[in-house]
């Protein structure tokens, strides 16, 4: 950032190139609208790039970045008075596949993509049901990788919240996914779980 900050042309692009699939998958999660989350991505872009000369590395940049993604979904969000949810399986209007084959994977065997694939609109789902401000810990920290410290930045909570939200999300994903029929045994394809 602070080379781009400098004028180069090159390093947005590296920045960009690295943060743009955690982001949009961070805004995705947030909105639940994949249309509207590339939009905000979009939005979040030309945020950088306009904020770029007042810049000061007071945190590493991904703090800010998530921040100022944040910001915009929170915005949007009360903008919005009628929020459409789409399920990650289902086929886009625009005939594009279905979101759920955006979301990078790990390309496992096929017998674990085949159990993943039923696993994750349950997975889904129950995400979705989480309170914004858990999905939202929760999305940062397992998706993105940002540690809790970082988080606590964006959010502007003390750590320890985010750590009690991360706790809170994960046992209502935990409860959610029970109710939908996924013990842990399910979840592992069949092998046991500690729970």
């Amino acid at each position: 950032m602070l080379a781009f900050r400098e004028g180069e042309a090159a390093a947005f692009e590296a920045l960009v190139q690295r943060h743009r699939g955690p982001v949009f998958n961070f805004i995705l999660r947030s909105t639940g609208n994949p249309a509207r989350a590339e939009d905000l991505l979009q939005e979040t872009w030309l945020k950088v790039i306009r904020g770029s000369r007042e810049y000061e590395p007071k945190a590493r940049f991904t703090t800010w970045l998530y921040t100022i993604a944040r910001n915009l979904c929170v915005d949007s969000a009360r903008r919005e008075t009628f929020r459409e949810v789409v399920p990650l399986e289902a086929p886009q209007r625009d005939g594009a596949p279905p979101m759920a084959e955006w979301l990078a994977d790990g390309r496992p065997e096929p017998d674990r993509a085949a159990h993943h694939a039923r696993l994750r609109p349950l997975l889904e789902q129950a995400l979705m049901s989480l309170p914004k401000e858990q999905r939202e810990v929760f999305v940062l920290r397992e998706y993105s990788g940002v540690p809790f410290k970082e988080i606590a930045s964006v959010v502007g909570m003390s750590e320890n919240t985010v750590k009690s939200r991360m706790r809170y999300a994960l046992e209502g994903l935990r409860r959610r996914l029970l109710e939908l029929g996924v013990d842990g045994e399910w979840a592992e394809g069949g092998r046991t779980v500690a729970r």
